[in-house]
């Protein structure tokens, strides 16, 4: 569909409530959190509510010292033209603190969230008086507020339907997933319910299990849809349009609603490219499917993978920013039908212990979410929701006691959080290029060896040299995202004869933890949604985070990973194979859990 770039013509969202579960459509407002509208009159006196007295809080403030914005040195905002494998270069910067003190004691901030700021307007309190307080269920109303005219004026600008996108806080994406399941889906049991009410859920081949883990339970058919490096494939066998179009409906319900992680795809670190957005939501328009759109790294979009060809569209409106308008735009910037729910997180751009985001939707939708988390969590922690609000707003007025992020202790606002985000862009990016060059040096087998010429004389100056180079593995460098997606060719390996691959691949598996190498990856069968995958595909893959490793040990610990698929490609014998995996046997309960450590990380 085309439209225009004037609001007044755009379409209303179209109504999804045939979609809702039959509980969701059965909820109304709580009864309590009625009440709340009327606590911030003026003068009232307010003996509906089972609140306890603030005063005996235990909590006088909250004090933190907390970095200044610009603590980590950008990267450009425009691709480097030719994009490879090879290391790039031009335009990265060195360095990724900002500032040139001591890297172990950057400038910092002291924030103070204080027990009561004196402000009547509650869409500007931030105190410990009300954030620790029964709230409304929408969130902490300073930080809904800011959180919502950043969403709706600087991430997404143009959402093409009448009155545009409103936002939800949430207990972190996984919280915002569940409710969103909870909302759009029945639960199902076999030998219970009839086969053809059997809900789907389309995802990618490999995808983030949370949220596999999170429907199966429910009685979820998994369809997963073909990938390639971009991410979700449209068109052709195994894509979107083909696992529509044949859909066996003796497996239940044709899908309707479709998971993706669309920037930095988790775990194979695919992005998708505008056009191949526009063409998934035409399909989801034809069949009426929901997209639900995880995007935990949606600022982590790296031009340096990218070629200049490829440069993101110039956007409908500005974001106001150089850095967001660079940006690939949410699906939310197609939706002209309000089909899209867009999850958002703190976890990638403050810490994953916040256990704080927000749901980004059609108003209608976004109501019965309110009406949901009503019921369930109420709104997220109020120690966490204060401290990001005064990170963000800083004191609301000359005589509020608190003090924000910058350095003059107001608020780092809107421009200060951007610059925030370009930073964390900056550093991940450095950190996937270090990783990157490492994996891209040292991804072939060589074995080299001497050889006499053919004449009698055997002087060295006529031996030579042969070396036969045999490929281990291969990879694309990461657009966006944590993760680099690795996939070996184990037939390549002495053994491919003699060992099965999903053997040899196990083995390698161990083979990293024990020294020298020392290093734990992610098998890909972690990311197999079905079994079919997991059985015909996974092994072959690995998924590597550059993330979390010290940024002075990048390089060193992916070239313990290389050495370690090195070695492992020189051993011949199928007894050390054996040996291996009787190792793991043994020792089955730590690698089984470890894993599930690993698995909740993800």
């Amino acid at each position: 569909m085309s439209y225009t770039s004037d609001p007044a013509s755009f379409p209303e969202p179209v109504d999804l409530s045939h979609h809702l579960s039959r509980s969701t459509k059965a909820r109304v407002a709580s009864q309590i959190k009625r009440f709340y509208k009327y606590f911030a009159i003026p003068g009232i006196s307010q003996l509906a509510g089972g609140l306890p007295n603030d005063k005996y809080f235990p909590y006088d403030t909250l004090e933190a010292k907390v970095a200044h914005p610009n603590r980590w040195t950008p990267t450009p905002n425009k691709p480097i033209d030719p994009p490879s494998n090879d290391p790039p270069t031009a335009g990265l910067a060195s360095t990724s603190i900002a500032t040139r003190k001591d890297k172990d004691d950057p400038p910092s901030a002291r924030l103070v969230v204080p027990h009561s700021s004196g402000v009547q307007d509650p869409t500007r309190i931030i105190d410990l008086k009300s954030a620790l307080q029964y709230g409304t269920a929408q969130g902490y109303p300073s930080l809904y507020t800011f959180i919502r005219q950043f969403t709706r004026e600087n991430m997404h600008p143009f959402v093409p339907y009448k009155g545009g996108p409103d936002i939800i806080l949430t207990c972190g994406s996984t919280d915002g997933f569940s409710k969103t399941i909870q909302a759009f889906s029945n639960e199902w049991a076999e030998g219970h319910d009839p086969v053809e009410e059997r809900p789907g859920l389309l995802a990618e081949g490999y995808c983030y299990m949370n949220a596999i883990q999170t429907v199966i339970p429910k009685g979820f058919n998994i369809a997963p849809v073909a990938i390639d490096d971009e991410g979700m494939v449209a068109k052709g066998p195994g894509g979107l349009e083909d696992v529509l179009e044949n859909w066996d409906f003796s497996r239940g319900r044709r899908p309707h609603l479709l998971y993706t992680v669309t920037i930095g795809q988790n775990p194979t670190s695919g992005t998708l490219s505008v056009a191949r957005r526009t063409e998934i939501y035409a399909l989801c328009v034809q069949y009426d499917i929901l997209i639900v759109e995880d995007d935990p790294y949606w600022y982590l979009q790296f031009p340096s993978s990218s070629p200049a060809a490829a440069a993101t569209p110039k956007p409908k409106k500005s974001s106001g920013f150089e850095f967001l308008d660079s940006l690939i735009p949410s699906y939310l910037s197609l939706d002209y039908q309000g089909r899209v729910i867009r999850l958002d997180t703190f976890s990638k751009t403050v810490a994953p212990g916040c256990r704080l985001g927000w749901i980004t939707a059609q108003p209608a939708l976004i109501e019965r979410l309110l009406r949901i988390t009503e019921s369930s969590t109420q709104q997220p922690s109020g120690f966490v929701q204060s401290m990001i609000a005064e990170l963000l707003m800083g004191p609301q007025s000359s005589t509020d006691p608190g003090r924000g992020g910058a350095k003059d202790g107001s608020g780092w606002k809107v421009d200060g959080w951007v610059r925030w985000l370009e930073g964390l862009r900056g550093n991940y990016e450095r950190r996937m290029n270090d990783m990157c060059n490492v994996l891209n040096d040292n991804k072939h087998a060589v074995k080299a060896g001497r050889r006499k010429s053919l004449t009698d004389v055997a002087d060295d100056e006529d031996e030579w040299a042969v070396v036969e180079k045999t490929k281990i593995y291969d990879f694309v460098r990461p657009l966006g995202g944590m993760f680099v997606w690795i996939r070996f060719d184990f037939s390549s390996h002495p053994l491919a004869k003699q060992v099965p691959a999903q053997r040899l691949s196990q083995a390698l598996w161990v083979f990293w933890t024990t020294k020298p190498y020392r290093v734990l990856v992610a098998p890909g069968t972690m990311f197999a949604p079905t079994a079919d995958i997991r059985d015909g595909d996974a092994f072959n893959c690995a998924r590597l985070c550059f993330a979390a490793c010290p940024v002075d040990e990048v390089k060193s610990i992916t070239k313990r990973f290389s050495e370690g698929a090195q070695a492992f490609w020189r051993i011949k014998s199928v007894e050390k194979i054996n040996k291996l995996l009787e190792e793991e046997e043994t020792e089955t309960g730590q690698v089984d859990a470890g894993l599930a450590l690993l698995n909740g990380m993800c």
